[in-house]
């Protein structure tokens, strides 16, 4: 197992009350989630980790996928001995937390995916065609283009703001991104909730539709007025009753 920074809360709260895990976002932390677990700090333990290559944890040792990811929770969970945890993700989160239910379903107890990404966009013809050819452009031009101010620019018109803050990271980004995890999601058992902002265009609600049709008795909601970010922001409010009352459910 490759260790990972992690911040705990409430390590030593009673053993009948839930373990749970919050996996951040594609470039963030563990810091993210600190105004969603304030509030239901009293509701069990809470581990919320830098996934390798983020926040204080060290890049991991070669260009991984989120199985590898996922791998890394589970082994952490059994060197632990922790009892099924929860699983709590946001975006990149919620990709670890599919194949985690996928691959080690004995390990989870439930699981709230909010932004969850991991499936491919439905595009018309005519959208596809154009990012088909965007992209054959800039990985030729990457190609043929020396290290440099210009491919510094190059990088900065064609890819998004994740990928060029990917650094050293931008394999795996790559890797992550081109991930579809269908089939992963079509093998989750577990209690499952969605949560999606209506007005999300990194992983709009079209996702949390498909992913509650793959998902057998997930429960999918949708907040008016939020995005993939404001929902841990000025929405986490609406979030935090919605965690709250699945937690309870699930006790």
């Amino acid at each position: 197992m490759q260790e990972f920074y992690y911040q705990e809360t409430n390590k030593n709260n009673s053993s009948d009350q839930p373990i749970i895990i919050w996996g951040h976002g594609w470039g963030h932390s563990h810091k993210n989630w600190s105004k969603l677990i304030a509030p239901l700090e009293h509701m069990g333990r809470h581990i919320a980790l830098d996934f390798a290559g983020f926040g204080s944890s060290a890049p991991p040792p070669n260009d991984w996928g989120t199985k590898d990811y996922a791998d890394n929770i589970a082994a952490f969970i059994k060197e632990n001995d922790f009892a099924p945890i929860i699983w709590i993700g946001h975006s990149f989160g919620c990709r670890v937390g599919l194949q985690l239910a996928a691959n080690h379903p004995e390990l989870l107890k439930a699981m709230c995916l909010i932004s969850g990404a991991g499936l491919k966009r439905r595009r018309k013809l005519h959208s596809k065609i154009y990012f088909h050819l965007k992209i054959k452009l800039f990985k030729l031009l990457k190609k043929i283009t020396p290290n440099g101010a210009f491919k510094d620019k190059l990088i900065s018109k064609f890819g998004s703001k994740d990928y060029k803050n990917a650094g050293e990271m931008r394999n795996i980004f790559i890797r992550v991104v081109n991930e579809d995890l269908t089939e992963q999601a079509e093998k989750v058992k577990c209690p499952t909730m969605l949560i999606y902002g209506q007005n999300d265009t990194q992983t709009p609600p079209e996702f949390g539709k498909r992913f509650s049709s793959l998902i057998k008795g997930s429960k999918l909601f949708l907040l008016d007025g939020q995005d993939h970010y404001s929902v841990l922001e000025n929405g986490r409010h609406q979030v935090i009753k919605l965690l709250s009352k699945f937690i309870k459910e699930l006790s």
